[in-house]
């Protein structure tokens, strides 16, 4: 077990050596980070059309999925607002961001895209279900096979590209040590996030380890499904997605109502996408005070996220 942690770590490692100083080349990697998700978020699609019984199957992602994040969340929130009446964060009034969200429903059309994404692969394996069943050598098991074979090397693919955006991210190792607010949210984050996962496993028949990976996603769902699923299968991969996929979209809706009071539970409760996804709304609600503590916080979930879901799996 612990080869295929260094088979699949080595990507992330010898991506995070590599510094790249053309402005071109990173948006060339960024953009290649982005379709690299897409692309295996379709395959996962495809993958989960091969499960048999495939209505019952997405009936059970669902439940477990909502078990999941339900007592995560729970031991967040908790965590969190514990924490926000120790730091001494509170958030202000802003401009409006340029180009920020103008609507919830603008924030979240990235998040929605990702799972339109796994829909139409579903639709695309149920085809070629359709389209091939009976056939004896080239059936539609042949298709899941290569789509989950082609789902992992585009896996090895996208972690060498994170491991690239991680190193280039412009944010220096001793700037997130001294930041004790972006720090202290992100283990606390981080800590609740995993007890959760430890509580929930037997709830859902997982092994510990099995909890804990699914709980280390911290936010990160297109990276999170996508190793869990190359580990567990694609029914878990998808409850992995859905879980920190919901946390994306419930922080979208949290972040403007409790920030100003309780800032730290909401730059937290993002995980690891206070630093991008749901950073022009903490942003735009919670002044600029509020940028360097969500991007530190945010950057260091990230940062833990793939080799603790790894560690997790290999256990």
């Amino acid at each position: 077990m612990l080869s295929g942690l260094l088979i699949v770590l080595l990507p992330l490692v010898l991506g995070y050596l590599v510094p790249v100083a053309s402005p071109e080349l990173m948006a060339l990697i960024n953009r290649g980070v982005n379709a690299s998700v897409y692309l295996i978020l379709l395959l996962m699609g495809v993958s989960l059309a091969g499960l048999e019984n495939l209505s019952e199957e997405l009936t059970r992602m669902g439940g477990q999925a909502l078990i999941l994040v339900t007592v995560i969340s729970t031991l967040n929130l908790a965590g969190l607002w514990w924490l926000s009446q120790r730091l001494a964060l509170r958030g202000g009034i802003s401009r409006v961001v340029e180009g920020a969200p103008t609507s919830k429903l603008a924030a979240m059309a990235g998040s929605l895209s990702l799972v339109g994404v796994v829909v139409v692969g579903v639709l695309i394996g149920l085809g070629a279900d359709a389209l091939l069943k009976g056939q004896p050598s080239a059936g539609a098991d042949t298709v899941f096979t290569q789509a989950d074979s082609l789902a992992e090397w585009v896996l090895y693919a996208l972690l060498a590209l994170i491991g690239c955006q991680l190193r280039n991210s412009g944010m220096p190792l001793k700037q997130i040590l001294l930041n004790r607010h972006g720090l202290a949210i992100a283990m606390m984050l981080a800590a609740t996030s995993l007890v959760g996962g430890l509580l929930a496993a037997p709830l859902l028949g997982l092994a510990w380890n099995e909890g804990l990976a699914m709980a280390a996603g911290f936010g990160w769902y297109s990276l999170s499904g996508i190793l869990i699923g190359d580990q567990l299968g694609p029914l878990l991969g998808g409850i992995a997605f859905f879980n920190d996929l919901a946390r994306e979209l419930i922080a979208f809706v949290l972040i403007p109502l409790v920030i100003h009071r309780h800032a730290a539970l909401a730059i937290g409760y993002g995980g690891a996408t206070s630093m991008d996804f749901t950073l022009p709304v903490i942003q735009q609600h919670g002044g600029v005070a509020c940028v360097p503590v969500a991007v530190v916080s945010g950057f260091i979930l990230s940062l833990l996220s793939p080799p603790l879901i790894l560690l997790f799996l290999s256990l």
